[in-house]
């Protein structure tokens, strides 16, 4: 038998707050300060979303450079008829577009980085 279990995906950043409230704002969440002041938590009706952790050292990742990883990204799945609208939201809270090929597809994937430099998409549902 498995034990039950919840997972989180924790980013780091130097700056936790500006960057829980920034993916609260994209995601229609809400951002939680906990016991530890180094750990915030975004949340909305379903629970956690994921949560950011202060990192004193921490250095942005770089992509797409070859010589660096792109260690991990999110993946935000919105309706095709709701990309564009998404896509100003985005921008609108912070993000900077890496790669935003407007194909309009059913494989429309754009890439952006968050305030603190991690990667993430908007793409359509399948």
């Amino acid at each position: 038998m498995t034990v039950e279990k919840t997972t989180v995906l924790v980013l780091d950043s130097a700056e936790p707050e500006q960057l829980a409230e920034f993916y609260a704002g994209l995601l229609g969440g809400e951002s939680t300060l906990g016991k530890d002041p180094d750990f915030v938590e975004v949340t909305g009706r379903h629970g956690v979303f994921l949560a950011i952790h202060r990192d004193h050292g921490y250095a942005p990742p770089s992509w797409p450079r070859p010589e660096d990883s792109q260690q991990a990204h999110l993946r935000i799945v919105v309706a095709r008829e709701d990309m564009d609208e998404a896509e100003r939201e985005a921008v609108n809270l912070g993000a900077r577009p890496i790669d935003t090929k407007e194909n309009n597809g059913p494989r429309d994937v754009r890439t952006y980085s968050d305030p603190a430099g991690h990667s993430f998409t908007l793409a359509t549902a399948p």
